[in-house]
């Protein structure tokens, strides 16, 4: 595809707004991804150039929120492994499975957590952590897999699946659960995109362009979740949880 001014303009203003919403509950890829599709790169090489960019996006946030403190070192260096892994057979499975069945499960899910969400009124208002304990690691390293898998699988959603995991099974207010889900999505877009980077699946130059403009939007937008904390945080939450559902409704009809 050509790189004139108009595309790369679109790709940055595009990656800019994915990128600052990623960087907090995820979801960026509801915004990348159709933008890419929108330039008629087919859909294979439209989400391996998008699993490029979103790296950089992810690398960004996890910096940003790791170097203020708001994350959980002692649970991400075991989770990490465990996306990584799940995302790379996710990646891998993409290839030869249709999308249509996970896209009605996913639409289920995000409205159980959009409802849970909406009507617990404290839900990740205030830090119930207590420590690791057997049963909220014997649960969330299979959780964090499947997630991990569903993001090499298909992907948008993946860090507000990763967000509400750390709110509701670890008890992390939604400010840390945002740096812990930062750091594990950054784990699974980097795997994800190894799989579509050796299928040649990935186009490098768009994909960068797009990648520069989400540094950009990352940065600023992890900095404002963390200066203002939770009641910035769950409100966009359950816009983008709505959004996703809607558009996943949306193509499971009309497409």
């Amino acid at each position: 595809m050509e790189m004139d001014l108009s595309t790369i303009l679109f790709l940055a203003v595009f990656g800019f707004i994915a990128a600052f919403i990623d960087s907090t509950v995820g979801g960026g890829g509801l915004i990348s991804l159709p933008a890419l599709l929108g330039l008629g790169i087919p859909p294979y090489m439209a989400l391996g150039t998008n699993k490029l960019a979103g790296t950089i996006s992810s690398a960004t946030s996890s910096f940003t929120f790791i170097r203020s403190g708001k994350f959980d070192k002692k649970l991400m260096l075991i989770l990490f492994p465990v996306s990584l892994v799940g995302a790379y057979f996710g990646a891998k499975t993409v290839l030869f499975v249709p999308q249509e069945l996970l896209k009605i499960l996913v639409v289920i899910m995000m409205a159980l957590i959009f409802v849970y969400t909406l009507f617990n009124k404290r839900f990740g208002q205030d830090s119930n952590f207590k420590g690791l304990t057997r049963f909220s690691l014997g649960l969330g390293i299979p959780i964090t897999f499947l997630i991990g898998f569903y993001d090499g699988f298909f992907g948008p959603g993946t860090g507000s699946f990763f967000v509400f995991l750390m709110v509701l099974l670890f008890g992390y207010d939604f400010v840390i659960a945002a740096g812990n889900g930062r750091i594990l999505n950054l784990a699974s877009n980097i795997s994800a995109l190894f799989v579509f980077a050796l299928d040649g699946k990935v186009i490098f130059l768009t994909g960068l362009v797009m990648g520069v403009a989400m540094l950009l939007g990352a940065s600023i937008g992890a900095r404002v979740a963390i200066k203002t904390g939770v009641r910035y945080v769950r409100p966009l939450f359950l816009i983008v949880s709505i959004a996703l559902m809607g558009k996943m409704i949306y193509e499971l009809i009309f497409t």
